[in-house]
């Protein structure tokens, strides 16, 4: 091989390399599949817990969509329930430009069908409480704990994840962030904050077993 030719090669590689490093993993700060800016993952209809089923296209007249992934074990996400069910009351009404609704992943009995729809009854959940049984939508968005949240503008791309709010004792919270996110994205703007971290418990995903 020339001399020249080996030099050029060897600088193209180099060139790629750089290119390579520099270029942006698609993820958040926290999370590991989205950023923030990014479009939506879409979703088919899911069954909640008012007997109806929900797919993303449902909501398409709100021009804000929040979704919080929860469950019903979580002590965390049990703590959150009376705050996302007064924020899904806040933006009830026909004339909504806002919607509220929350999806749960788990596959454990305590997070069954059946024990959230009593879950929903007991509390008098005002927003859909949606299950997916194959984990994909969690997976989508990347969602690594109950609970997390994620709001959407008009043209459902991510403006803020992560947490609820600056505290999980609702005695002493002083920015919520997701109430932020939302009145920016009615706006057309971006929150002030775009992205924190999601405390709770571990969403269950399942194992899945690598061939040997």
């Amino acid at each position: 091989m020339p001399t020249s030719y080996r030099i050029r090669t060897l600088l193209a590689l180099a060139v790629c390399s750089l290119v390579c490093l520099t270029v942006p993993v698609q993820a958040g700060k926290y999370n590991p599949v989205l950023d923030v800016g990014d479009q939506a993952p879409t979703w088919e209809k899911l069954p909640a817990t008012d007997g109806k089923s929900y797919a993303s296209d449902s909501f398409k007249d709100k021009d804000v969509l929040v979704i919080a992934f929860t469950c019903n074990s979580c002590p965390y996400a049990v703590d959150y329930e009376t705050r996302l069910n007064q924020l899904a009351e806040k933006y009830q009404g026909k004339d909504s430009r806002v919607g509220v609704i929350a999806v749960n992943v788990n596959l454990i009995p305590a997070d069954s069908p059946e024990k959230m729809k009593e879950r929903a009854q007991k509390e008098g959940f005002v927003f859909p409480y949606l299950f997916d049984k194959s984990q994909q939508i969690g997976q989508a968005f990347g969602a690594t704990r109950t609970p997390e949240f994620f709001v959407l503008n008009k043209d459902r791309k991510v403006v803020y994840m992560g947490a609820m709010d600056d505290s999980t004792d609702a005695s002493k919270v002083k920015q919520n962030y997701v109430q932020q996110a939302i009145e920016a994205a009615l706006q057309g703007k971006q929150p002030e904050t775009t992205e924190t971290i999601a405390i709770g418990c571990n969403v269950r995903y399942k194992r899945i077993r690598r061939n040997k």
